[in-house]
């Protein structure tokens, strides 16, 4: 099995675009007493139909859909590489990473003063990913066992290939820079997983 990451298909987007590098997230409430964390450094993005998600962000298009039901047919199309990760407690930390999402600050303020399921109110885990976009999309037939209110779900063996030719979104150079802009305003020492 192979490990994917729940997000909103307009953040997909973002990912997949180069418009978006970091990942901010609480949690589901399926995350278990010790709450969300990265746990995994590579994963590829399963886009969720969330019905709210464009009143949840700042830029981006997305056309209303019905949820994921068993037997529809999901387009995987991106894949992520964890290149640090941290739990931030400050709000204004939180606050410059604003030209680096697509998230609403009400958004990212909401989940970070969120309390619950072994996530302590006034903390939000950030993660700055690479990601690849496929050469094509992964297709896979949806099941229930990917529903809920979880963040991570468990695939089958992608395509034989896959990784040779995936393309990153962003060049290197231009995404160490990126990188090191965000682990200085964030607070990460080099680019371990934390």
């Amino acid at each position: 099995m192979v490990t994917a990451f729940k997000e909103w298909r307009v953040v997909c987007d973002a990912l997949a675009s180069g418009r978006q590098t970091v990942i901010l997230r609480k949690g589901g409430i399926h995350e278990g007493k010790e709450g969300f964390s990265f746990a995994h450094d590579s994963f590829f993005l399963f886009p969720t139909h969330f019905h709210a998600q464009m009143e949840q962000v700042r830029e981006g298009d997305f056309m209303p859909e019905r949820e994921w039901e068993p037997g529809d047919l999901i387009g995987i199309r991106s894949y992520a590489e964890v290149t640090a990760a941290v739990t931030l407690r400050s709000w204004e930390q939180i606050a410059r990473l604003l030209p680096y999402h697509i998230y609403k600050e009400d958004t990212i303020r909401d989940r970070f003063e969120w309390d619950g399921k072994g996530m302590a109110s006034g903390s939000i885990q950030l993660a700055i990913v690479r990601v690849y976009e496929l050469a094509r999309p992964w297709r896979l037939t949806y099941e229930k066992r990917y529903g809920g209110c979880r963040s991570w779900v468990d695939l089958p063996e992608p395509p034989e290939g896959w990784l040779e030719e995936a393309i990153p979104v962003i060049k290197n150079d231009p995404f160490v820079a990126l990188a090191e802009q965000i682990s200085e305003i964030s607070g990460i020492s080099g680019s371990k997983i934390a």
